[in-house]
């Protein structure tokens, strides 16, 4: 099982009220909730494996270096050095450093890799990983990794982690009429404004999926725009004409990367906490005492 985490604690910043705080006021509402979140999903799925991946750069250089939208909208502090700052809520991101510390002291493997996004790490990990995987992500970019073959699915939280959304390939037709690797092809061409992709103007999802149906994938509609004897309308010739120099490198900035150079880490699920002692003192500090005994007992 590979966690998106900064998906999930998102999800449970938003979803779990900010009265919930440690004893000195600071909250802590993230941090209990994806603490639930895994103690739920390890009840719920009972995985060998667990990985929390790690966004270590959120915008990658060499995926703006393509695109140079690509969540520049999310920015809040652009650096000439190292990785630009996420724009995030004021009292989220004083939690990151203490999920950290649990999942440290819990012994629940944490990957990141320098100039990657956490996408590269499960896109890295599920290219390795021999047996099934289940990704659980609110993000839909992950689509792409569903191979029924491989038994690699996505579970998708439509509320908390109780209810989840298992995607596989036969829902993946369903809603959008593509495979995992189609939906790399229908995400470019009709966009995503919470990335800064632009898609191709007057290409919207529906568009989009007709077009890959009628022409298999995106070589497949780009080779039509050069021939006039295929059946693309006037307008979508001339948006497609026109989008060549984005289409040509969005694949590589949508497609998650497969070969990352990722530490060494054991990724199994630990049964006892790794580091007892320096987990109560946070359960302590932070008032997380009732999250760290449902997460333990999960484990168990």
């Amino acid at each position: 099982m590979l966690l998106d985490t900064a998906s999930l604690y998102f999800r449970a910043y938003f979803g779990v009220p900010d009265s919930v705080r440690a004893p000195d006021g600071t909250p802590v509402n993230a941090v209990r909730g994806l603490m639930d979140f895994i103690a739920r999903l390890v009840q719920d799925h009972r995985p060998d494996d667990l990985v929390a991946c790690w966004d270590d750069d959120w915008r990658p250089q060499w995926r703006v270096d393509l695109i140079p939208s690509y969540k520049a909208h999310r920015v809040a502090e652009p650096r000439p050095q190292g990785p630009d700052v996420e724009e995030t809520p004021d009292t989220l991101d004083p939690q990151v450093p203490v999920i950290r510390e649990v999942l440290a002291a819990v012994g629940i493997a944490r990957v990141g890799a320098d100039g990657y996004e956490a996408d590269d790490v499960i896109g890295t990990l599920t290219a390795r990983a021999e047996g099934p995987v289940d990704i659980v992500t609110g993000d839909r970019d992950l689509f792409q990794l569903v191979d029924d073959a491989r038994a690699r699915r996505v579970l998708y939280p439509l509320k908390g982690v109780g209810t989840l959304q298992v995607t596989d390939e036969a829902w993946l037709r369903e809603r959008y009429g593509v495979d995992g690797p189609g939906y790399v092809d229908l995400a470019l061409l009709r966009g995503d404004p919470s990335d800064g992709l632009p898609g191709v103007p007057g290409i919207g999802e529906k568009t989009a999926a007709k077009l890959l149906d009628a022409y298999g994938d995106l070589d497949g509609i780009m080779a039509a725009v050069d021939d006039r004897t295929s059946k693309l309308t006037p307008s979508q010739r001339k948006r497609l004409d026109e989008a060549r120099a984005y289409v040509a490198v969005a694949p590589r900035v949508v497609r998650v990367a497969s070969d990352v150079p990722l530490p060494a880490f054991d990724p199994a699920l630990p049964r006892t906490p790794r580091d007892p002692a320096a987990l109560e003192e946070l359960a302590k500090r932070w008032g997380l005492g009732g999250a760290v005994v449902r997460l333990l007992s999960a484990l168990e």
